[in-house]
């Protein structure tokens, strides 16, 4: 395959911002240009300099005058859910009764969880996410289904099937055995393949019973490598149906410690009331607490102190994400804006530069995973979104006004949607206006 060298205005972050004047934090290149070769960034910077590296015969895709960035990051969704998003009023557990456990019933169907993970890659790249952590059903197939559609893009993808053997629907229910060799099965089958990576994922500490959560741990133990992704503290009910499941633990987030399920490559979906102890123990084992605000506030379970959580003296790590299909939109663009939303209902606010930061390279950070993406930096994987502030006419109307980058990213954030992603790049192979993994470029 021959060399690519992709034409526009570069933006890549070196490091977190500090507000919306830290222009050290970034680098910005008006007439940019990124060589991709064999799905890796080669080079990337001013046109001039990077298109005199190309080799001969390198094909170009010109996408001045719009933006170049890395792809989006989505570290937590649910792709069984595609088809109860926007499923009317629930709160948590309800929803899960009521919706959610009866649809990822029919995912026992291989053939349903192939059509499904299909749609849901495509429609991640729509709108510009080139990786994603997601959970499965409970069937391993769910979990084949998604890595093999993942594999034919060549995608980076972060998934695990459910472990669950209590508190849901008699065909939704493994056994701590099961669940145990079942993850075992497919971390043979599947980590470290190409560009896929397993996480253990006890989908909560209510639905899997004390010896399922040692079978849990005890992957966890073998594994050190993977990743893990369940639930935490997301809607008062669920913490105190929890904590009456585990009276021996100290809190919500005690129940994870005790099992050894914390740590660096730990996800905790939602951790929105944690008192100070909880959030220490996060902190202290450099677990990650991911914020879905669309979800939050679409099932009423509450605010992610988003700010505090950062800036208190035992700082959380924190990463961002749809949570589909309790979030509402597969779009890193909408939820970052309900994510503004939320936050400056708090008191406080977070600049463009940050949120752009955040569903980039922050959460790459947050996933461990900063030297294989999230950056256009030189032997990255060319996951790449091309976006248009102007993709609509009130977007272009506001556009005309904007004069700083900082203005022009907020416009994305709080009036884009797939429509201001003009394409989608994974490991260099366009996605946008394909199926299957992409057939090259498209412009």
């Amino acid at each position: 395959m021959p060399q690519t060298l992709i034409r526009g205005r570069v933006l890549t972050f070196l490091r977190e911002p500090q507000g919306p004047g830290d222009h050290q934090a970034y680098s910005y290149e008006e007439d940019g240009a990124v060589l991709i070769d064999g799905g890796r960034i080669v080079a990337s910077g001013a046109y001039g300099e990077v298109s005199r590296a190309a080799a001969p015969g390198c094909t170009t895709a010109d996408h001045r005058p719009h933006l170049i960035m890395p792809g989006f990051i989505d570290t937590h969704a649910h792709f069984p859910q595609m088809q109860v998003i926007a499923s009317f009023g629930a709160e948590l557990l309800d929803w899960l009764n009521k919706y959610t456990f009866p649809e990822e019933a029919r995912f026992g169907d291989p053939a349903h969880a192939a059509g499904i993970a299909e749609f849901f890659l495509d429609e991640l790249a729509r709108h510009g996410t080139t990786t994603v952590a997601a959970y499965c059903s409970v069937h391993p197939q769910s979990a084949d289904a998604l890595f093999e559609a993942a594999a034919r893009r060549d995608m980076c993808i972060i998934a695990g099937k459910v472990m669950m053997d209590r508190n849901a629907p008699d065909n939704l229910v493994d056994t701590p055995p099961t669940s145990y060799d079942d993850t075992q099965a497919l971390i043979r089958r599947w980590h470290g393949k190409g560009r896929a990576r397993y996480a253990i994922t006890p989908r909560f500490a209510i639905t899997s019973s004390p010896e399922q959560m040692e079978m849990a741990g005890a992957l966890a133990r073998e594994h050190p490598d993977l990743h893990i992704q369940t639930h935490l503290s997301e809607n008062r009910d669920e913490i105190a149906l929890a904590c009456s499941l585990y009276p021996e633990a100290p809190d919500y987030t005690g129940i994870y410690e005790r099992y050894g399920l914390t740590g660096p490559k730990s996800l905790f979906g939602h951790c929105i009331h944690l008192s100070e102890r909880e959030a220490d123990a996060l902190s202290e084992s450099g677990s990650v607490a991911v914020f879905c605000p669309t979800s939050n506030l679409f099932l009423g379970s509450g605010l992610f102190d988003y700010q505090r959580y950062r800036r208190r003296a035992k700082p959380l790590r924190v990463a961002v994400a749809t949570d589909v299909g309790g979030g509402t939109n597969y779009s890193m663009l909408r939820t970052m804006d309900e994510g503004y939303k939320a936050i400056g209902l708090q008191g406080e606010k977070l600049n463009p530069l940050s949120s752009f930061w955040q569903i980039t390279r922050g959460n790459a950070e947050a996933l461990a995973l900063a030297d294989e993406i999230g950056t256009l930096g030189n032997g990255t994987s060319a996951d790449i979104v091309i976006l248009d502030a102007g993709a609509t006419p009130a977007m272009a109307l506001r556009m005309e006004r904007a004069k700083t980058l900082a203005e022009e990213l907020f416009v994305l954030q709080t009036l884009g949607d797939d429509r201001a992603v003009v394409q989608t790049y994974v490991a260099g192979k366009a996605m946008k206006g394909s199926t299957g993994g992409g057939d090259g470029i498209r412009d």
